[in-house]
């Protein structure tokens, strides 16, 4: 490899939200299909075509998030493998978990990691799943969220207010909730938010007591649309294996340019 000269990297990732977390061969079995991908350039051998980072699953909610790197031409395949094998083990009609869902394949945020990647970059690739899944999946609903809403662009949580999801729940009436693409939203598969938006971290907060509303009081007072809240910060409460659990995306700060080429190619 000596001499070899590297083109500057352009790496996105998905943080896959799928509604399953018990069956762990199910779980397995979809972050495996984000690594089947069948054409990959001999000269790029050096690379790799995408990795699964991370798995988390919590068994009380039965949800797992999946975190998927790849350089951006690999990204929508590998997330498209994933969410192909997710529709077809995952059976919202036998889902059961604390947490709200909307889909067996749930959220699909698309997230620039490195400078040469633009959101909007990023929103196209979200259009283009959302709008292969329903073409591939009969039967699949989306919607979509961020750089892939256009030309509102909204926002995750107001995507979710609008399509009803914090009220998924098991056994519920598809019949109330909102869709972008695709038939009306079914209970086998629901209805899969996709989008592009900067890169979040996920961090929850364990309160020990069994106090939802004093639960629902924290989320509010630090998530930053409220006033004195948390820059970044979108919160929720849960009920979670006995106490209170305060759920909480963060979103990426800004950080120059010449620092993330200093972090992704050093």
């Amino acid at each position: 490899m000596s001499g070899k000269q590297l083109s500057p990297l352009r790496l996105v990732a998905c943080l896959l939200n799928i509604s399953e977390a018990r069956n762990k061969n199910i779980v397995e079995s979809v972050a495996h299909a984000a690594l089947n991908l069948v054409v990959f350039p001999a000269q790029d051998a050096i690379r790799c075509p995408a990795t699964v980072l991370n798995i988390f699953s919590d068994y009380d909610y039965n949800r797992s998030v999946i975190s998927i790197m790849a350089p951006v031409e690999f990204i929508e395949d590998s997330v498209f493998n994933a969410c192909s094998v997710a529709y077809e083990k995952i059976d919202l009609n036998n889902h059961q978990g604390g947490h709200p869902r909307l889909g067996s394949v749930d959220l699909v945020p698309i997230h620039p990691l490195t400078p040469l990647v633009s959101l909007e970059e990023c929103g196209d690739i979200a259009s283009r799943l959302g709008n292969r899944i329903i073409k591939s999946i009969t039967g699949s609903s989306v919607f979509l969220f961020g750089a892939a809403d256009r030309p509102l662009k909204r926002g995750l949580v107001e995507r979710r207010k609008a399509v009803n999801w914090y009220s998924g729940r098991y056994g519920m009436d598809y019949e109330s909730i909102g869709w972008d693409i695709g038939p009306s939203p079914s209970s086998r598969y629901g209805c899969t938010g996709i989008g592009a938006i900067p890169y979040v971290t996920n961090c929850n907060i364990t309160v020990d007591c069994q106090d939802i509303e004093l639960g629902r009081k924290i989320a509010k007072a630090i998530r930053a649309s409220s006033p004195g809240g948390l820059a970044g910060v979108q919160s929720m409460a849960f009920a979670h294996e006995g106490t209170i659990e305060i759920a909480c995306n963060v979103e990426a700060f800004q950080v120059s340019y010449k620092k993330q080429c200093s972090i992704f190619n050093d």
